[in-house]
């Protein structure tokens, strides 16, 4: 399966969720029979999926899912109007996204306008996310529900080649849009931190679920019509160590400055590389800076080398902060967040914290600005070990917090 259009198709920025961010991975073969691919179960096997993924035994067959609808090839050539130009709403190194229309009652497909908005997003023949990834998210998404995470509908699967998925459509697409496309509407203060919120309740209940996502981004973060989160394209994402293993080897894959420092260097990852890319991502939301920018020059093209020296001192701090904002924030939550950040972005990966802290700390503080009494914040983020579990943390006491009380005094 080739380009399903010429060079010359248009797609529509403002509603792909997809912008082409640089990926890092190493070469790897790929089978030209998909129907005889096996998914191998060992931890230690590169690129592999879950291992609740077996062998695919006959073309088309995939774990049975009461959850997920499997379409047919007609039925979503229908729902997208024949896959049409002017149905693409995104693009990537998988393929296209196309909108389409199906019944909300029924799940066939409807005439547009008419019933729901769906996003049908079709793999490339030889696209980079491929068969096992593909295999990946439907076993994935098929299994975790979750109101941060963005629900999959359905899947297709045509041939040896011709793979699709079908989601939710997430009408304010994607957080890289808002933060980084020429000419889009600057995000209050607000917003960016709903926005940072609803993405770490995503993640920590991944990583609850013993899950590490392995690719978390701004152009992953799709965003409802209310500015509600939703993490997306879970095809890399791995189970998390198990029993005395504290982490999981793999072929390095992710994207280009958002991938944890030991996870580019040994292949080795754990939740604590997820926690290093939340990082990365609230920087650039505080920033409005994507995280590599070959526009600057020096240090000042890599996010997180340029914002370090400020993120820690408090008079410092407004540094960093996106002037689109017009100085519109409020100088302790952006202390909070920026120190956040910084525990986050730590070198050694056993010194961050866990996303369940990271998330209760971005919740309390907000509560806190919701009630007026912001004086007495105080951000405490284990550094604990990095094990995963189903069951919700029993948090101990923290002989030595990350951050102590933050005490910052606004800028006059």
């Amino acid at each position: 399966m080739g380009n399903c259009f010429g060079s010359s198709t248009k797609v529509d920025s403002r509603e792909s969720p997809y912008r082409g961010s640089s990926r890092i991975s190493a070469k790897r073969g790929q089978s030209s029979r998909l129907s005889s691919l096996t998914i191998q179960p060992s931890c230690c096997s590169d690129d592999r999926s879950f291992a609740s993924l077996k062998t695919l035994r006959s073309e088309g067959e995939l774990l049975a899912s009461p959850t997920l609808k499997a379409f047919t090839f007609n039925e979503l050539k229908t729902a997208t109007r024949n896959f049409r130009p002017n149905s693409v709403i995104g693009e990537g190194g998988f393929g296209y996204v196309y909108k389409g229309w199906i019944d909300e009652r029924t799940l066939s497909p409807s005439k547009p306008g008419s019933g729901m908005i769906v996003a049908v997003k079709m793999l490339k023949e030889e696209g980079f996310q491929g068969h096992r990834q593909w295999l990946a998210e439907v076993d994935c998404l098929g299994r975790l529900h979750h109101k941060n995470l963005v629900k999959l509908i359905g899947y297709c699967s045509k041939g040896d080649y011709i793979r699709l998925l079908v989601y939710e459509y997430m009408p304010k697409g994607s957080l890289e849009n808002h933060l980084f496309r020429r000419g889009a509407e600057p995000i209050p203060w607000r917003t960016r931190m709903k926005v940072a919120i609803s993405a770490a309740r995503g993640l920590a209940f991944l990583h609850d679920a013993q899950v590490i996502y392995r690719d978390f981004k701004a152009s992953n973060i799709l965003l409802d019509s209310e500015f509600n989160a939703k993490l997306s394209d879970l095809g890399l994402a791995k189970e998390g160590p198990t029993g005395d293993r504290t982490h999981v080897s793999t072929q390095v894959m992710g994207t280009q400055g958002y991938a944890a420092p030991e996870y580019v260097a040994t292949g080795r990852i754990t939740a604590k590389s997820d926690v290093y890319s939340f990082g990365v991502v609230l920087l650039e939301l505080l920033s409005g800076r994507p995280t590599l920018d070959k526009s600057k020059v020096g240090v000042e093209r890599n996010l997180v080398d340029w914002a370090k020296p400020y993120l820690g001192d408090k008079r410092k701090v407004f540094r960093i902060m996106d002037t689109k904002l017009g100085g519109q924030y409020p100088h302790k939550g952006a202390c909070l967040a920026a120190n956040t950040a910084l525990q986050c972005l730590n070198q050694e990966a056993k010194l961050r914290p866990n996303m369940s802290d990271v998330l209760s700390t971005l919740e309390e503080f907000e509560i806190m600005c919701k009630s007026g009494s912001t004086s007495n914040s105080v951000m405490k983020l284990s550094s604990s070990s990095s094990s995963l579990s189903a069951t919700r943390r029993v948090r101990a006491p923290v002989a030595d917090p990350v951050l102590s009380s933050i005490r910052c005094r606004r800028v006059r």
